[in-house]
């Protein structure tokens, strides 16, 4: 996504390498309609020109596969639909990894650029800015040496601020709910988190995963030695909190929903699709195959209803109380900070019992909620999404197709002409990848997914020569138990690898690193994360029992 959108669900403009601006729209926002850079320029030639003209450059895009012809949209609509008539079964991921999913795509999506002083970027920081890295500017901004980022940080400039919540019977919870504005002409202005990502108060979850993030940097800025400076600490602490993040994201994340063997193989022999030939250091660009279809994944995965605490057990925690009680999603119940009866009980988001190191007393009442399996189906709540998501009028009716997130990322796939599923096959076996296509039976029968039924037989025929490369990917993930395989597979590892491998500490430059916060130096999950990052207190991690 392009970071100066408002970045909901609304349209969205991409610069790909090579083509200029493509702008979607779905009955949304409307995108930037000029091309603002050059492509005759270099990189850094048009970082200058954009400096000197007061702009920043745009995110940048690539393509790794071919031009695909869209269907036609009464079939999209068709295939729409019969995608959200309620989600498939649950998998075997805790539902907490949703959501570390999508804090992840904000962490590569975040426009940094946002957050620095125009007059002392240079053009190289502007262009570096804004590319794909997994090196949490979501958290981080520009650093507390930034004058727009200080606001993030406490007053010693090494922790990060975090904020309050209101008691509502449960006591106030220090270091529990974003650090907010308080102040502002409006209440939304007050509700409004000092965070350099908004997108990450979109939901409560999402939210209180950033959170949970920004408590383990501050616990790791606590072990780091006294003796050096502030500079010093604050750089150590960022490298072990980044370096760590993308251990958990390789060894934990990556794994539950990508074929391991594919993870294995990229990571060992490189990356064949993906910018092969990057030198380690450049400037990453974001594959337009893994930003529309294959990282979309997480939509599968989103349940209806949460255990969410002891306040609202069972599925009391419904998905829309997910979305009003955060800032930009909702209205935190018409309060300025969150209340503290729906803070998270993480026990019941993560499998604590299943991690390594044994943790008596944290295994979750009611069991660990576990995320719908990543397949064809996307839960009922998804096919009317609030029109103020995606920027639309509020009198669209929950009938209109414009509310539904699978025909909005079906449409979004189709105006930027991506490849088709069939068409990946074949690049990646020009590239010497071979996996096994999708039969006929496979894409129009699926494996308890969505039903096709309503299609023509001609209908059909065009989606099993021509299958929308989303589409093809969660296909590839039905029949293979709710993990990434295939063409899915290798998309999202290679560019999970170049990623790391072009961020400012970054595991796959030194592959010498070994985790130090988990119970050893071979694991780090998330699990170990929110145990460090609470100190280990059933308190942190289930506040209201």
């Amino acid at each position: 996504m392009m970071a100066d959108e408002e970045m909901l669900h609304g349209s969205e403009t991409f610069f790909v390498e090579g083509e200029g601006v493509l702008t979607t729209q779905v009955g949304g926002r409307d995108g930037a309609a000029a091309d603002p850079v050059n492509e005759s320029e270099t990189p850094r030639v048009a970082a200058a020109r954009a400096l000197a003209a007061g702009a920043a450059p745009p995110f940048r895009f690539s393509r790794v596969g071919p031009k695909g012809t869209p269907l036609n949209a009464t079939i999209l609509k068709k295939l729409a639909r019969a995608m959200t008539v309620g989600g498939g079964g649950l998998g075997d991921v805790p539902a907490g990894y949703t959501y570390l999913g999508q804090f992840i795509d904000h962490d590569l999506t975040m426009d940094r650029t946002k957050v620095m002083l125009g007059t002392e970027v240079s053009p190289t920081d502007l262009l570096q800015g804004r590319s794909p890295r997994l090196d949490l500017d979501s958290l981080y901004g520009a650093g507390p040496g930034s004058a727009r980022s200080a606001k993030f940080y406490a007053a010693d400039g090494l922790h990060l601020k975090v904020g309050s919540t209101i008691d509502d019977g449960f006591g106030a919870k220090a270091g529990h709910d974003l650090p907010r504005a308080g102040t502002g002409p409006t209440e939304k202005a007050k509700r409004t988190a000092v965070i350099p990502d908004p997108r990450n108060d979109e939901n409560l979850i999402v939210a209180q995963t950033h959170v949970a993030m920004i408590r383990f940097h501050n616990r790791v800025v606590d072990k780091t030695s006294t003796t050096l400076t502030p500079s010093q600490r604050f750089t150590q602490a960022r490298k072990q909190v980044t370096l760590h993040y993308q251990w958990l994201i390789r060894h934990d994340y990556l794994p539950r929903i990508v074929q391991p063997a594919v993870l294995d193989r990229v990571w060992s022999q490189g990356r064949k699709l993906v910018e092969p030939d990057a030198p380690p250091t450049a400037v990453p660009t974001m594959p337009i195959e893994f930003s529309v279809a294959a990282f979309r994944l997480g939509h599968s995965m989103v349940r209806q209803a949460y255990n969410w605490n002891a306040v609202f057990p069972d599925e009391a925690g419904e998905l829309s109380y997910m979305f009003q009680f955060s800032a930009l999603g909702g209205n935190l119940g018409g309060s300025r900070r969150l209340i503290s009866s729906w803070l998270a009980d993480w026990r019941r988001m993560y499998d604590f019992p299943n991690a390594t190191k044994p943790r008596t007393g944290l295994t979750g009442p009611g069991g660990v909620n576990h995320a719908r399996r990543i397949d064809t189906r996307l839960t009922v709540p998804l096919s009317v999404l609030p029109p103020s998501t995606f920027g639309g009028a509020a009198s669209i009716p929950e009938t209109d197709l414009r509310r539904n997130l699978a025909f909005r990322n079906l449409t979004r796939g189709a105006m930027v002409s991506l490849a088709s599923g069939q068409q990946m096959v074949t690049r990646l076996a020009s590239r010497g990848v071979n996996v096994t296509p999708l039969t006929r039976a496979q894409i129009l029968e699926g494996r308890n997914g969505a039903k096709l039924d309503g299609l023509t037989s001609a209908e059909k025929d065009r989606l099993a020569t021509r299958t929308p490369l989303w589409f093809y990917v969660l296909r590839e993930a039905e029949h293979n138990r709710g993990r990434l395989k295939g063409v899915g597979a290798r998309i999202v590892a290679e560019t999970f690898h170049r990623t790391m491998e072009g961020s400012r500490f970054s595991i796959v430059r030194d592959p010498s690193f070994t985790p130090t916060f988990g119970p050893d130096a071979s694991t780090f999950e998330m699990t170990d994360l929110l145990f460090f990052a609470f100190q280990g207190k059933r308190s942190g991690l289930a506040p209201v029992g």
